[in-house]
């Protein structure tokens, strides 16, 4: 059966939005952010981040960066030249913990015995034990790897190739992009990705795949839909890439399809249940980036980092509506550069992170929150 585009579900700015500080559109109930240009702390050891590729928050509010070394320039890693050119910097590990104030708590991560690190970071995931999973989008990079969570290797479901890839293969994965694990039910959810087109889960302590589905919950397909067009008939797959997974108290599994400018809602199963368009007009990389749940018990809201438009949306979880949107394209505190990553802790803060050459992880605090 095909689905057309509803424009009931298309997600529009209402007309009941105030302006609120900086000119930001809002709506009456929707919370507002300011940026805290204090966070992080500078890091240790002259080490300086690259693109961040991945971003969460566990259990302990800790916040966790999935940061690309590989992107750092020669400018940038002045210090590591041989000779030295500059007084500043290196490269600083893949994986960093920060607490809630900013400061650096741990760090690790690289190539190492046993296992694949992919050659362009992209996606973390912390369970509530502390396992950490991470997986990368170059196009050798066909796995995804979990490890402790001070960086022992636990377990690697896929490996590198450069076969072209294909969404009907159950042993590799095709450029991932977003892993979140369902804890009870021991299965981890991945958004498969910059090459696949499809939402793949296996089991977190075996690896053993279980299930997949495409957009709609179809059968996944590598058919080359064509060049995005807002007027058409919505495409009936998802498209390149499918960039991230999240899943809700309430057992329901959002998938960000980024350049089709939409999140789709399933099933843990895989039954299409509704979707968002997010400023379907959006061509380039599409508006559907990244997004966290507010921190409510009933997460109320969904905050939505779009990096072709360079804000973050605030969202009705109930109907997808359009409450309002933070953030500006520029380089200032509070603005960003191809966003790319988004994450939230119990207070209500959020945290995102840029790639291309922002290479920024920031702080939004409620708006009356003191920093």
């Amino acid at each position: 059966m095909r689905h057309a585009k509803s424009w009931a579900a298309a997600l529009v700015i209402s007309a009941g939005l105030w302006m609120g500080a900086g000119g930001v559109a809002r709506g009456q109930d929707a919370p507002a952010y300011k940026v805290d240009p204090s966070w992080p702390k500078q890091l240790p050891n002259n080490w300086i981040i690259g693109q961040v590729g991945g971003l969460t928050v566990d259990r302990e509010n800790h916040i966790w960066v999935l940061q690309r070394p590989g992107s750092d320039t020669v400018d940038e890693l002045g210090a590591a030249q041989n000779p030295p050119r500059s007084e500043c910097c290196v490269a600083a590990p893949p994986v960093l913990e920060f607490d809630r104030e900013g400061n650096l708590l741990k760090s690790w991560g690289g190539p190492g015995q046993g296992y694949d690190w992919p050659t362009t970071e992209h996606g973390i995931w912390v369970e509530k034990d502390g396992s950490v999973w991470i997986g990368g989008n170059a196009p050798g990079d066909r796995q995804i790897l979990k490890f402790t969570n001070d960086g022992k290797f636990i377990l690697q479901i896929g490996h590198p190739s450069t076969s072209p890839v294909n969404s009907a293969d159950t042993t590799m994965l095709g450029r991932p992009a977003g892993i979140e694990v369902d804890e009870e039910a021991h299965e981890a959810f991945v958004a498969d990705g910059y090459g696949n087109k499809r939402l793949i889960v296996f089991d977190s302590k075996t690896g053993a795949y279980k299930r997949m589905w495409g957009a709609y919950g179809n059968v996944p397909s590598d058919a080359d839909p064509g060049a995005y067009n807002p007027a058409n008939e919505a495409d009936q797959q998802f498209r390149n890439p499918v960039h991230c997974v999240r899943i809700s108290n309430d057992g329901l599994v959002y998938v960000c399809d980024r350049t089709n400018d939409r999140i789709q809602v399933f099933t843990k199963q895989g039954k299409f249940v509704k979707e968002f368009f997010v400023r379907k007009e959006t061509l380039g990389q599409g508006s559907a980036w990244a997004f966290a749940f507010s921190s409510d018990a009933e997460q109320k809201y969904i905050f939505l980092v779009d990096g072709e438009n360079n804000v973050f949306w605030t969202l009705r979880r109930s109907d997808g509506s359009v409450l309002g949107k933070t953030g500006h394209s520029g380089r200032n505190a509070g603005q960003f550069h191809w966003v790319h990553q988004i994450a939230s802790d119990s207070a209500g803060n959020l945290y995102t992170g840029e790639v291309d050459n922002a290479k920024r992880i920031q702080k939004f605090v409620p708006a009356g929150a003191k920093r």
